[in-house]
Formats: structure tokens, C-alpha cells, sequence
């Protein structure tokens, strides 16, 4: 149930049509020039199956601009207004999701690194009565290019073999920000994922062990990322960064994340 107790930044809205969709897409960004406005006209065409939200953490680079957004369909725009990273984007947009009674919620970065194409894939797993739809380049259908080496390796050898090992169901591609979440397991209490506690990436490794344990459906669903040739991650590179990371998704596997009073 929507609680006034859920702990969550303060924002603004800024709404440019009314709700129009059972889903709704969630983008979270913050300063990604010309890459989110491209992701954007792509996805116009997908404005008809689920509602497009941003979720934007402060962006000064001018590439949110109302009236571009509004022309591209995007049905509100928040905006953070106080601190936090990903993971507080991540509970002010969830929150006003839920509250505008969405059914689900399809989350992808703002990079351009996504191929949007892959919606309706969410929409269809969803509706098939899926909790937590997991992105993976890696499973048949998938596909990924020019992917950082240190990251590859991380993910492939590291990562998802922790976070499968606390959700119990093997994932392939835990870092993938392309998924679907249900109202449902948004919205139990044993999740409580309303916390001042999640703050950065903690907000996904957190859901991706947590949806398993509790015995919700779950399934990966093939998607395409494509960084540009050399690039780096746009917001984690590095070996400290890659630590972090790491050190993230073993408290997921030691439960650290895990409600304290239910």
C-alpha cells in the first residue's frame, strides 16, 4: 500500500499530459546532452503503449527542455531538488508511478546505449503476470558491442554470480539498467524499497536479489547495448568505481539491504 512514511527527496513535477497507459516507462538522467534527446525521438513511437516519465537528477545542460520533451511525448517530467544519485531518482520516480496507479513500471538509462525496440517486450512480460523483468545482452536474442573490458569481466564473472547467488535464480546480466518492475512488488512491504538507504546502484542490485527470494516471477528478456567505440561508462569507470560496485552486490548477498522491521 502507498505510505506516507516512505522516505523520499524532495522533487517537482512537471506534468504535460494527462495519464494515458496502464505502464509507464521511467527514465532516469541526469546531463546527457544530445544521447537523451536522440533515445527520446526514438521512443516517441512507444508514447502509445506506455507512458514516458524522466526522472531527472538536476540536469543543467539544457537537453530537458520543456518544450522539446512535450513534442516528443513525454507525459511528466520530475525533477530532484535535493540529494542523492540514481537510487533516489529511482524511489521519486517509483513513487509517483504508484501514485498515479501504473500497473508497472519499464526503467532504461538515459544514455542511448538501450535499443528501445525492446519495450513492447516489457509490456508483453508484464502483462504475462512477470514481477521482475531483467534485461540481458547475454541470453539468446541479445546483443552488446564495444563493451568496457573491466565491466565485461565484472559483470560476467563477479557480479551476476553474487547476485544470483542471494536471489537463488541465475541472472545473467545484473547491471543491465533495462527492466520491468510490477506494481505489485513495488508496493510489499517486505521490500520496502522507500529508504534513505538507497542512494546510488543499491536500488536495483537490492530488487533484482530481492524479487526471487520473496517468490515472485522473474525472467531475463534479450535487449541490445551498444557503447560507442571506446568509451567508458558514463557514470562508473574506473577500478575504485568497480570496487564499489562490487562491494554493493555482496550486501545484497549478506542481506544488508533487507527491511529491518516488517
Amino acid at each position: 500500500m502507498i505510505s506516507k512514511h516512505w522516505q523520499l527527496p524532495e522533487f517537482k513535477v512537471t506534468e504535460f499530459f494527462p495519464k494515458k497507459t496502464k505502464y509507464c516507462i521511467g527514465i532516469p538522467v541526469i546531463n546527457e546532452g544530445k544521447k537523451i534527446q536522440k533515445q527520446l525521438k526514438k521512443m516517441k513511437k512507444f508514447a502509445s503503449l506506455a507512458d514516458i516519465l524522466i526522472f531527472d537528477g538536476g540536469s543543467t545542460d539544457g537537453s530537458l527542455k520543456k518544450s522539446f520533451l512535450k513534442k516528443q511525448k513525454v507525459r511528466a517530467l520530475l525533477t530532484k531538488i535535493s540529494y542523492g544519485k540514481q537510487g533516489t531518482q529511482l524511489r521519486m520516480g517509483c513513487a509517483y508511478a504508484l501514485k498515479q496507479e501504473y500497473k508497472g513500471i519499464i526503467i532504461l538509462d538515459g544514455n542511448g546505449k538501450d535499443d528501445v525496440r525492446a519495450i513492447p517486450s516489457f509490456i508483453k512480460t508484464l502483462d504475462e503476470g512477470y514481477d521482475y523483468a531483467q534485461g540481458s545482452r547475454f541470453i539468446k536474442g541479445g546483443k552488446h558491442a564495444n563493451t568496457p573490458w573491466i565491466r565485461l569481466l565484472g559483470i560476467r564473472l563477479l557480479h551476476a554470480p553474487i547476485l544470483s547467488l542471494a536471489a537463488g535464480y541465475w541472472y545473467t546480466d545484473t547491471t543491465n539498467g533495462f527492466r520491468g518492475l510490477s506494481r505489485k512488488y513495488l508496493l510489499d512491504t517486505r521490500v520496502n524499497i522507500f529508504r534513505d538507504i538507497f542512494v546510488r546502484y543499491e536500488f536495483f542490485f537490492y530488487l533484482t536479489s530481492r524479487a526471487n527470494q520473496l517468490g515472485y516471477k522473474t525472467k531475463e528478456i534479450p535487449v541490445t547495448r551498444i557503447y560507442s567505440r571506446g568509451e567508458l561508462s558514463t557514470k562508473i569507470h574506473g577500478i575504485k568505481a568497480n570496487l564499489d560496485l562490487l562491494l554493493t552486490a555482496v550486501k545484497v548477498l549478506a542481506g544488508y539491504y533487507h527491511p529491518k522491521y516488517l
